[in-house]
């Protein structure tokens, strides 16, 4: 079953900036596909069109669709505060707020105006949960999130996505300001997450997209080279380009 579907996706950051060239391509849902390719190949770009964060700058341009719910989101009156909701993201780096880890993970749901203080409770400790977190903060909620290593933050920032429920997360490079331990641990808890989410994820690292991924899309220079569950890609690509990329040959 689809959860996103793109349909001839054109991007521009500006007029001269073509970024995206007619990309389509179906997300499934409550599996973890996986976007590969070399710097500069457009899957960060294609990754943030899927919650139009794009459009915090000016100038950006959108053609094509792309259909959550049967619905286009590029359509000029979409809510974007309410997809942001629904499609959250992880960045690259984590991006704890200066504040207690708890009001961290609260922050999204009085955002979206819960005010019952027992609901926030157990939906911050579910949301820590499901981010392999709670047992490791659950005696210091109320200090502050800045205190917490970089691998305790990095699960932190998906607590806070997953707690005002969303169904799509985007992440976008998660592990590489991360040790191999943590890693480790955010890989293990990527695996347990698509029983209830789907996942969209960048990474560089060839060797995490083979393990983690039901699906891998390989990009380059703005274009969708190829598409295929993961074990395809990584086994049998049907595209050179593809082969060359994943045995090293360039990127």
């Amino acid at each position: 079953m689809n959860e996103i579907e793109v349909k001839n996706l054109n991007f521009y950051y500006s007029k001269d900036a073509h970024i995206i060239k007619n990309v389509s391509m179906d997300i499934q849902k409550n599996k973890v596909t996986a976007l590969i390719g070399p710097s500069g190949c457009g899957k960060t770009t294609l990754l943030r069109c899927f919650n139009r964060i794009h459009d915090l700058h000016s100038g950006v341009k959108y053609e094509g669709e792309i259909l959550f719910r049967n619905e286009n989101i590029l359509r000029n009156d979409i809510d974007l505060i309410q997809l942001r909701s629904n499609i959250g993201m992880v960045f690259q780096k984590p991006t704890p707020f200066p504040m207690t880890i708890f009001d961290n993970v609260a922050y999204g749901l009085r955002l979206q105006g819960v005010k019952d203080k027992s609901e926030i409770a157990d939906r911050v400790e579910i949301a820590l949960k499901q981010a392999a977190l709670f047992e490791e903060v659950s005696n210091r909620l109320h200090t502050s999130a800045l205190g917490l290593s970089g691998g305790q933050q990095q699960r932190l920032v998906i607590a806070r996505a997953v707690a005002v429920k969303p169904e799509v997360i985007l992440m976008d490079e998660p592990t590489s300001a991360l040790d191999p331990i943590s890693t480790g641990r955010l890989e293990e808890l990527i695996e347990s997450l698509k029983e209830n989410y789907t996942i969209v994820i960048v990474t560089h690292n060839m060797q995490q997209a083979a393990r983690i991924s039901d699906y891998t899309a390989f990009m380059y220079l703005g274009e969708l080279v190829e598409f295929d569950e993961s074990k395809t890609i990584f086994v049998k690509p049907k595209e050179e380009r593809t082969e060359r990329y994943i045995s090293g040959q360039f990127g």
